[in-house]
């Protein structure tokens, strides 16, 4: 099918918020440029859309903002396409022999919607259950930064966060929920400020009814300070 006849599809694929792969779409030479390279180019086009726009950036207040906004892509909000920036996640052994569920609850999510390039804002809740090995506290709330840090689809964040703690800590026994407003929802189309989009994946004796309503009891619990 051709390109131009498929523009109604991609709207549409946006609008329904629906993601293509559980992988984060890379092309092959994602990482030939350096990232003041990508700044530059990065630069330049913002400079032209907003050129585009009618904006005068010879303004004080505008003429700083392509560069202020290439080196956020690169360097922050979209950080987490960079493979070096991959938090180092080390295990240690279960010496308390502690076998129940540990829970980090209310983790800080700030990503972006890759369909409108617009903010999603939540929280995540991530639970595991050792197989001998666990992991430091700090390290899951960096997972879930680095997998948010992407132009993402909640559906998958939720399901590379439960991926990469799988293979880190050599169990299934893994679960994710996260629960996030959308301001492609809330601040455009059909700008409704009061819904959020929550998202969920169970791995191993997450899939348990029981295990699953333990760890969902948990993260319902008012844990306020």
């Amino acid at each position: 099918m051709k390109l131009e006849n498929n523009f109604e599809d991609f709207e549409a694929l946006g609008d329904e918020h629906i993601g293509t792969s559980a992988n984060t779409p890379l092309r092959k030479d994602a990482f030939k440029l350096t990232k003041g390279e990508k700044i530059d180019i990065i630069k330049d086009d913002v400079r032209h859309i907003m050129e585009t726009l009618g904006l005068d950036l010879s303004d004080d207040s505008l003429k700083g903002t392509p560069n202020r906004v290439a080196k956020m892509f690169v360097k922050e909000i979209f950080g987490g396409l960079d493979p070096d920036q991959k938090p180092k996640a080390s295990t240690f052994e279960n010496k308390y022999k502690y076998g129940e569920m540990l829970v980090e609850k209310n983790i800080t999510v700030y990503s972006t919607c890759e369909h409108h390039l617009l903010p999603i804002v939540g929280r995540a809740h991530v639970a595991y259950i050792s197989n001998g090995t666990v992991v430091g506290l700090s390290k899951m709330n960096r997972i879930v930064d680095y997998f948010a840090k992407r132009p993402q689809v909640q559906e998958r964040l939720t399901i590379q966060i439960v991926e990469e703690l799988q293979q880190v800590l050599n169990t299934k026994d893994v679960a994710c929920v996260i629960d996030a407003k959308h301001l492609c929802v809330n601040s455009r189309g059909i700008r409704d400020i009061e819904s959020s989009t929550v998202t969920s994946e169970f791995g191993g004796q997450f899939k348990d009814k029981s295990t699953r309503k333990e760890f969902l009891d948990y993260i319902r619990m008012d844990t306020k300070f």
